[in-house]
């Protein structure tokens, strides 16, 4: 008897020992708001994705499609915070797409999650880089090429995913709340000193939403947004999830909905409207330096330059947590190898997870080293590449994520009998997911703007192609595990719940063995 006892106690010992939870109690509203903000990155959408909107895509609306996307995020967030009340999972989308629309479709989130994600983070590195490159060249006079402090980043963000989300929280709220104060700023220098149009409001009719780009400018301005919908992966690391996790949503969306907007359209009245596309074609990510040297000085651009790089970190940070636990939720509930599963003693953290999306990044970064054949200080790989299209592939993803969430939502209310009971929940979620998969449909048809391209490059389709494999790809294994591991398939999306039931099966079968 005492044998049996012995087994299992040790068996649960060593579940626990694993560390199959995620230490609770770590983030109030304040320290979670600030993490899901860090991702959206005010500075890096101001100074990187509105002057690639305005250029590349050719869209002087901008500002609109920030107030349009704004409602739809609203909308998805009110079904979106509700089930957020019944479901904690550091695995969020994934895990709210299996109980509401089956394990199978759980697993194909999951695999789309993962990419969308590590898209998201690697083209940041991108971006960085080349910005690092150019404040060599204009303060040392020195000729570095992008890829170096890239790489660094790769490696410096990696040593940091081991820390405790503590002090990541602290110091993305630090970057965060200084990023936005100097946007402010210029916002307001902006509307003092417009271009010779004055304070015009064209930016915010509707007939400036025209252009061959308007489907990927409505993805990459939703890359803008990404961040607040995280939320829920911190959900069992928050206090008072029912509450604090919905809150933040709301929070992020209104806060990112009316900041973007503000500021994208203080960039049409600081260079003009009729000259902000050609202005942005010109200056890149430099137009906001520009205007800015113009109007607050070369003192204020030195330190927007200096917190441009931060607040690029600040999203690496972000994004790299999101995808270490998504890969933790994944290796706790079997869809990846155990070791996945497991969080670091020393600080709580997803371990393994982080080392899998350091060696994606390094990969990835290292794949556009290799095939860039332009000289030092060209932004052709670094932005227009690297950091354009692994933004728009990830925006792509998560958009995608958002609309099968959005029936997840309705799915899930349907089977608990609560339909009456969350009517209006249920309407918001079915106007969103509505909305956000044309928001898909229309990007991926306009993705050989993205990538500049004639219509019969293969291209435009291997991107947005990238996003369909992943999900294909984790349906089928999905299937797989339905039949092959039924157990296993039947607890997805459950994650600390499933393994909380095990832990009290194995109780009983103590007491069981004990008697």
């Amino acid at each position: 008897m005492s044998t049996g006892r012995s087994r299992t106690t040790e068996g649960i010992n060593t579940f626990k020992g694993q560390g199959s939870a995620l230490r609770a109690g770590r983030l109030g509203t304040i320290g979670l708001l600030l993490s899901v903000l860090a991702a959206s990155a005010p500075l890096l959408v101001v100074a990187g994705v509105m002057p690639t909107t305005f250029g590349v895509m050719g869209v002087v609306g901008t500002p609109l499609l920030f107030v349009v996307l704004g409602v739809v995020l609203i909308l998805f967030s009110v079904g979106y915070a509700e089930m957020s009340r019944h479901v904690h999972n550091a695995g969020a989308f994934y895990a709210y797409i299996a109980r509401g629309l089956g394990g199978t479709a759980g697993v194909g989130a999951s695999l789309v999650a993962l990419v969308a994600y590590s898209a998201m983070q690697v083209g940041v590195y991108g971006i960085l880089g080349f910005e690092v490159s150019v404040l060599f060249d204009l303060y040392l006079d020195i000729e570095l090429a992008w890829w170096i402090p890239a790489l660094v980043a790769v490696a410096v963000v990696g040593v940091l995913g081991w820390l405790k989300i503590d002090l990541n929280a602290k110091v993305l709220g630090v970057m965060l709340l200084i990023e936005v104060a100097l946007v402010v700023i210029f916002n307001f220098a902006a509307v003092a000193d417009p271009a010779k149009e004055g304070l015009s409001l064209h930016a915010f009719n509707p007939d400036t939403l025209t252009g061959a780009g308007l489907g990927t400018a409505l993805c990459f301005c939703f890359a803008a947004f990404v961040g607040f919908e995280q939320a829920p992966v911190y959900a069992e690391e928050t206090s008072r999830p029912q509450v604090v996790v919905s809150r933040v949503m709301f929070l992020a969306v209104g806060f990112a909905a009316l900041f973007l907007a503000f500021s994208s359209w203080a960039l049409t009245v600081a260079a003009g409207p009729s000259s902000i596309v050609a202005a942005s074609e010109e200056q890149g990510p430099n137009l906001l330096f520009a205007l800015t040297e113009t109007r607050l000085g070369g003192a204020f651009t030195d330190v927007l330059h200096v917190l441009f790089l931060t607040g690029m970190f600040a999203a690496l940070l972000s994004f790299h947590n999101v995808v270490a636990r998504y890969a933790f939720a994944m290796g706790r509930e079997g869809l990846l190898p155990a070791a996945f599963g497991r969080t670091n003693s020393a600080s709580g953290a997803p371990g393994t997870g982080s080392l899998l999306q350091s060696a994606v990044s390094l990969v990835i970064v290292l794949a556009f080293v290799i095939t860039d054949d332009g000289p030092v200080g060209d932004p052709t790989t670094p932005v227009l590449k690297l950091f354009t299209w692994m933004g728009n592939v990830g925006a792509l993803g998560v958009i995608t994520l958002m609309a099968t969430a959005s029936a997840a939502v309705i799915a899930f209310f349907v089977r608990r009998g609560a339909a009456r009971a969350q009517a209006w929940r249920l309407v918001a979620a079915a106007i969103a997911g509505l909305a956000l998969a044309g928001i898909a449909v229309y990007t991926v048809k306009d993705f050989a703007v993205l990538v500049d391209s004639g219509p019969g490059s293969a291209l435009r389709w291997v991107l947005p192609g990238i996003i369909a494999a992943a999900a294909v790809i984790g349906l089928a294994y999905g299937a797989v595990l339905r039949t092959r591991k039924p157990e296993l398939h039947a607890r997805i999306g459950l994650g600390n719940e499933a393994f909380q039931l095990e832990k009290a099966a194995k109780s009983r079968e103590s007491e069981t063995t004990r008697v």
